[in-house]
């Protein structure tokens, strides 16, 4: 019979044991998840805009053509910035950080309503990606900093998909905004659309400020009592070690933070786990180019008989099922007791793989392809499960843990840097068929890649495992020998007669 309590944790992940561990867990979850969401819902908010813009008058307006799209959406994923704002975090209070460059970004946002040609949009992505580039990897850094194995797969999932519900969000709004402002004031409704975005960001980085708490170790979120901040630490603590094996070397960095030495380099590019998980989600990230190039939206606008509206509303479903596998997927891998995230990148790579060979057939009925590019959203269940992965991995060394999970969006950027352009270039709308052969290779690598890294885990877990049976079987003869050496001083009185005396 399901139980609350297994309800609950099949919901919300593992459930706290004392009255006071559950207030604490409330409260991070509403102070952290809502300002994390919200932030996370902007940042794709204001990415995302320029792909409804485009095929709703920003293509015509501004003269673009050939490849210029998809030079401006990659141009945002600026990989430059991944790194040093990670490494920031160690140095300046994230409760400050993330709010400036959210403001610095929200500004930018105001500013692309303005542009006058492809040039200046360019310049505008580009700074706006740098900023941008601090939310991501950040709050997942943040999210391991707080949370213990069996509640982080939930926490990603929630956090991932508030920016998938940003890009939603976007699409219906473009339509909305179409619909209503188009020409109001001389503005074209993309250009209102860029002003709106802005004025929904700026306002939430204020609210950051305030209630941000950075994290366990430097705390001082008003909301948070001395032994509330105590029991974030030692909390956190025993959940890694209840549930991950951590290394010796691991255990004397833990919570570790300050400014970034040559030491830090040579440990972290002295394991194999900054390669393995940033060669991960630079492949498996790309498993998501449906919908981050908004294929759907170019599909719909290229073969004609749609309007404006629904070229913006249709291609809404894709991130939709995005959200609603990301939800299901992390609650399943936090409900299971391996705490697996692998299972989850194998269903991505099938959905992408039978989605591009249904698209590659190109006389299949038009139901067959809204299916397709539909089912293909289950290529965004990966991101939170990768995350949440590399931290469990990277749970011990918390400056190794923000590199590895900078690195690995910094990579997938680098990839995305050329994907698109010779992939998923808009002159080759509406089949993109040289994009459905590339994404089959990609889902098929993903696989490889995903048994890669499974197998470094469980040889490194069991390595561990491994030395501390060892370690304790030395330590339990040591303990042997001095009871041994007790029992024969006190038989032939040596030891006693030398005290009595």
């Amino acid at each position: 019979m399901l139980t609350w309590r297994t309800a609950r944790k099949i919901v919300w992940g593992d459930v706290p044991e004392t009255k006071a561990e559950r207030t604490l867990l409330l409260k991070i979850d509403w102070f952290i998840l809502s300002y994390c969401c919200l932030m996370y819902f902007t940042n794709y908010l204001d990415r995302s805009n320029v792909a409804n813009a485009y095929v709703s008058g920003m293509k015509e307006d501004l003269n673009m053509y050939g490849t210029q799209y998809n030079v401006s959406e990659v141009v945002v994923d600026s990989m430059i910035g991944m790194i040093p704002n990670n490494l920031m975090l160690q140095v300046v209070s994230p409760r400050i950080w993330f709010p400036f460059m959210q403001i610095i970004w929200g500004v930018l946002t105001f500013g692309s309503s303005a542009v006058k040609n492809v040039e200046q949009m360019y310049a505008i992505r580009f700074f706006q990606g740098v900023s941008e580039a601090s939310t991501f990897v950040g709050t997942h850094y943040i999210l391991g900093s707080w949370y213990k194995p069996g509640e982080l797969g939930k926490r990603s999932g929630i956090f991932t998909s508030s920016g998938l519900i940003g890009t939603l969000f976007s699409g219906v709004l473009q339509g909305a905004v179409y619909q209503h402002l188009n020409g109001v004031s001389g503005r074209s409704g993309w250009r209102w659309l860029f002003i709106i975005d802005g004025v929904i960001t700026l306002p939430i980085a204020l609210y950051g400020f305030f209630v941000f708490p950075d994290v366990p170790a430097t705390t001082h979120a008003f909301y948070l009592t001395d032994e509330e901040r105590h029991l974030a630490s030692t909390r956190l603590r025993t959940g890694r070690r209840d549930k991950e094996v951590i290394s010796e070397e691991d255990s004397t960095n833990e919570g570790a933070h300050g400014r970034p030495t040559w030491a830090l380099a040579r440990r972290v590019l002295g394991r194999w786990r900054w390669y393995g998980c940033s060669l991960l989600f630079a492949i498996s990230g790309e498993c998501e180019s449906f919908g981050s190039n908004n294929l759907m939206g170019q599909w719909l606008s290229a073969i004609g008989g749609y309007s404006v509206e629904e070229v913006d509303y249709y291609p809404s479903g894709v991130t939709a099922v995005g959200i609603v596998s990301t939800l299901l997927c992390a609650t399943w891998t936090d409900a299971t007791r391996s705490r697996a995230r692998w299972p989850v990148l194998v269903y991505m790579a099938l959905a992408v793989i039978v989605a591009s060979i249904c698209l590659l057939v190109w006389r299949a009925p038009i139901g067959l392809k809204f299916f397709a590019y539909y089912l293909a959203g289950a290529s965004y269940s990966g991101q939170a499960t990768t995350f949440a992965w590399a931290n469990q991995i990277c749970a011990g060394d918390d400056q190794e843990r923000a590199i590895v999970l900078a690195s690995m969006n910094m990579w997938n950027n680098a990839v995305n840097a050329w994907w698109p352009l010779l992939f998923y270039p808009a002159t080759d709308a509406p089949e993109f068929r040289k994009g459905m052969w590339a994404m089959i290779g990609t889902g098929t690598a993903t696989l490889l890649v995903t048994f890669f890294v499974w197998f470094l885990e469980r040889r490194e877990r069991r390595r561990h495992e491994r030395l501390s049976v060892e370690g304790l079987r030395d330590t339990g003869q040591e303990v042997d020998a001095r009871v041994d050496e007790k029992e024969s001083y006190d038989e032939n009185g040596d030891k006693d007669g030398d005290e009595k005396s």
